[in-house]
């Protein structure tokens, strides 16, 4: 495994240094801290020491004030178990600590990693940080009860989805997101950045936008504006198979403004759903009809449901949920 945490009952030496496993083939690694009493905070990083790395996207976050909403709508109970991920040098991990059972933070980093374990070695919570070297889309992740991040924004998507795909589920992650990103998150049907990100999150979660953060409250400033969202997985998640639902939602957002009628029109989404359907009725031994008009059945489904003129930008989920289930009852799939 990529990480060995402890069952609820073991407990953690007071005096342990945070661990920090390589992934996926390191293994953590735990030292004695020898320093007693109480330790003195450590100072703020001096991140003009790093040349942050674009390739990971690096932007630290530096406003406390920032950083202490970002705790506070996280809502944690001392028995959680985080996830942070890209802790940097650890500006937010140490407002986390004190708060938590423990902060499992995957860095892909190992800069940051030896900082971020070097500042927090004679802290008096020393022993809740875990710390995971690797790439987060890699990772094998352990179980934890909240998620917090400043996301390094060209992973935003994908990591969204592992979040979210994540069992067990999780019962809240508090990210910061390129802006127009989080807009497209939380976007309503008719909203200019309603797509398919917004229908795919929204399926599966209550998305909530929380704040806006100018770029001057990082080191170095990004290009670009941020928002901080807040995302709660439904529990339990809806009674679908995802992956047939994406290739609805995928194929429908192709153009968002089209009707649905001259989407399904198009000779290759009939093409692609007729093999799907003959291939779902040789598998099942169901007779395929000899003169089946397959471009006529599609139509003839829109039609009969009153989907013929809708537009995917303007169909709220319940309703995509509908016409999902109008093709599956006419043996219509989207995998």
């Amino acid at each position: 495994a990529v990480v060995s945490t402890q069952s609820t009952g073991e407990r953690e030496e007071a005096n342990e240094q945070p661990r920090i496993s390589t992934m996926p083939r390191g293994s953590a690694v735990t030292t004695k801290d020898k320093g007693k009493g109480k330790a003195k905070e450590l100072p703020p990083i001096k991140t003009h020491e790093f040349l942050m790395n674009k390739t990971f996207g690096q932007h630290l976050l530096k406003n406390p004030a920032i950083i202490d909403s970002i705790v506070e709508k996280a809502e944690l109970k001392a028995t959680d178990i985080v996830l942070e991920i890209g802790p940097g040098t650890g500006n937010l991990t140490f407002r986390l600590l004190p708060h938590v059972k423990k902060v499992i933070a995957v860095e892909v980093d190992p800069r940051m990693a030896a900082e971020l374990q070097k500042r927090v070695q004679s802290s008096p919570h020393a022993s809740k940080l875990h710390i995971i070297l690797g790439d987060f889309l890699k990772a094998d992740l352990p179980y934890f009860d909240v998620c917090v991040a400043n996301v390094p924004y060209q992973i935003s998507s994908p990591l969204t989805f592992k979040l979210l795909s994540h069992r067990p589920l999780f019962r809240t992650a508090v990210l910061m997101f390129q802006r127009e990103f989080a807009m497209r998150l939380v976007a309503q049907p008719a909203d200019s950045l309603y797509c398919r990100l917004s229908v795919n999150t929204q399926i599966l979660s209550k998305v909530k936008h929380v704040m806006k953060v100018g770029k001057n409250n990082f080191k170095p400033p990004p290009k670009v504006e941020s928002s901080v969202v807040k995302i709660s997985p439904l529990n339990p998640p809806p009674p679908i198979n995802f992956v047939e639902w994406d290739g609805l939602i995928r194929l429908c957002f192709q153009r968002k403004n089209k009707t649905l009628g001259a989407i399904f029109k198009q000779s290759n989404v009939i093409e692609l759903l007729e093999k799907n359907y003959k291939t779902y009725c040789s598998v099942n031994n169901i007779a395929v009809e000899p003169d089946l008009d397959f471009k006529s059945k599609l139509l003839s489904i829109l039609e009969t449901n009153n989907f013929s003129e809708s537009r995917s930008s303007k169909l709220s989920i319940n309703e995509f949920l509908r016409l999902l289930t109008a093709f599956k009852e006419n043996k219509i799939h989207f995998i």
